[in-house]
Parts: C-alpha cells; structure tokens; sequence
C-alpha cells in the first residue's frame, strides 16, 4: 500500500498542469470561436486527459527505474520514491494500469456522447504514452522524444479538445492554435534532457541533447521559447485569436526574459535540474495565462 504523497510523485502531479493547460487552451478556443462547449463533454474530457495524463507519468517513472535511468548514484531528486522510498516497481506499473482502465471508461463514455473518432484517437495517444518509455526501443531514448512529447501533449491534445468541444467542423486556424503548446512543452523536454545528459548517456538513451551537446540543447530550449511567442503573434495577426492576446502575451514574454537568463546563469547539469526545471515551468504557465485569460475574457463579452 502506498501514501497519498507516493502516489502524486509516481504520477508527477506537479507536472499536469501541462496537460490540464493545453486542454483549458482549447476549450477557452472553443467558446471564443463557435461559442460555449457542453458541460458535461467538456467535464468528461478533462478527466480523461488527466486520468491518461497521470498513466503515461506512471509508465515514465516505472520505465526510468526499470532500464536504470533512474538511479540512487545517479538522482537525488527525493521525489523519485522509487529510488529513495522503496516503492516497488510494480506499484508504479499498477497505478498506471488502473489509470489506463479510467480513461478507457471515459473515453468510451466521450465517444457516445461527443464523437466516436475519440476512440481511435484516444487509443494512440495511450499507446504513444506507454511507447515514450515501453517497448523494445523506447521513443524517449530516441532524439525524436522531445518532437512526440510535444507533438501529442502540446498540438494533439490542443486540436483533439476543439475537435471534440467544437460544434462544427475544423477551420484551418483552428489547426494552429496548438502549435506554440508544442513548441514549449518540446522545450520543456530539452531542458530536462539537457541536465540529464550524463545519466541518459550512462543508461544508453541517445536524446536530442545527446546528440546535439549541452550548449546546442541549450540553445534549442531559447529558440523553441522565442518561435512560441512569435507564433502566438502571428496567431493574432491571421484572426486566430482575438487582438486582447498579445496584451496578456506581452507581459508574460517579459517576465519570461529573466526566467531565462536565470536557466543560462545557472547552467544545465543534474544539479541544477529541479530549480530549471520549475523556472522553464513558471515560462510556460505565464505563456498560457497570458493567453488562456485574453481568450475567456474575450469568449465572455
């Protein structure tokens, strides 16, 4: 039996706001765009995203531990339980599982009452989830990692959430709304496998930051930042998004800009990696209040 504070560390709880962002996102699109989404669908989906969420985290944190990735010598995070509570292995497995099995149930539910195209999609963005570190070749071990992460927790989940809220048929902007979403969530990724290129390198993965170097990844997170926001721009500019965006978007670019130099001062190393991570995080929660906020205020007049 594992504590309720084992259980939020094997599924990173801390983490989901990514996922619960993408999916405010295109909900907050949604409304803005064709008008208030159901209540019930909207609820039923949320669930599902965080429940898949949640499993996909489980499988990462069974995996690392399981292929070494995760180490006593190696990590020193103390909310790997794995590594330094003793939670087995198997635990993680289960929890992920059972997971799996909600978000089945909910997904099946969303196919009757919102669109059956939510199966299939649904169904590979779960084997996506298991495959990021299951598998014979993990994806996470691959230097496409980064792309999928941020592909299918940033662009896929923010185009399936109008695709089942909206009420009508895609429109081409609505395609681009989650393209920013992917981009941070990638940098996201870059940052953690930048300060785990020793340990990644010792377990046999062969990341984009492996590949390209520590300063290269460096470079890579700056850039994925930069192309995010000015994307955002343009969203603004084509019609996308209502003009009052860029006055949340704004702000959050310039807050943003300490946020990074304080990633370059303190360098990228396991040492640094909790501190680095949590400020690359605070970059994407001001990217997404300052555009979630705009989007709802504007859906609301």
């Amino acid at each position: 039996m594992i504590t309720l504070y084992q259980f939020l560390r094997i599924v990173e709880i801390r983490t989901k706001v990514i996922s619960i962002s993408g999916f405010v996102l295109g909900a907050a699109y949604v409304w803005y765009t064709y008008g208030a989404p159901d209540g019930v669908v909207l609820v039923v989906m949320g669930a599902a995203v965080l429940a898949v969420d949640m499993a996909t985290t489980g499988f990462n944190t069974f995996f690392d531990f399981y292929h070494g990735v995760d180490r006593r010598d190696l990590n020193r995070e103390v909310d790997k339980v794995l590594v330094h509570q003793g939670v087995p292995a198997g635990t993680a497995l289960l929890v992920s599982l059972v997971l799996y099995g909600v978000a089945v149930g909910l997904g099946i539910l969303l196919a009757v009452i919102a669109t059956p195209w939510v199966v299939p999609i649904g169904a590979l963005c779960m084997a996506v989830g298991f495959l990021y570190n299951g598998g014979p070749l993990p994806i996470s071990r691959t230097p496409a990692g980064e792309l999928f992460a941020g592909g299918f927790l940033g662009w896929v989940l923010v185009t399936l959430t109008i695709f089942v809220l909206a009420p009508r048929p895609f429109g081409a902007g609505d395609l681009l709304v989650g393209v920013p979403s992917l981009l941070l969530v990638a940098s996201i990724l870059t940052v953690n496998n930048t300060c785990d290129i020793d340990g990644d390198r010792k377990a046999g993965r062969h990341t984009l930051s492996i590949l390209l170097g520590r300063t290269a990844g460096e470079m890579v997170v700056y850039l994925l930042g930069i192309i995010a926001f000015l994307f955002t721009v343009y969203l603004v500019w084509r019609g996308v998004f209502p003009r009052t965006v860029v006055y949340g978007l704004v702000p959050a670019a310039i807050l943003s800009v300490p946020i990074y130099v304080g990633l370059h001062r303190r360098g990228y190393s396991h040492d640094t990696k909790g501190p680095s991570m949590g400020a690359i995080s605070k970059v994407f929660a001001l990217f997404s209040v300052g555009v979630i906020v705009p989007l709802i205020i504007a859906a609301a007049r």
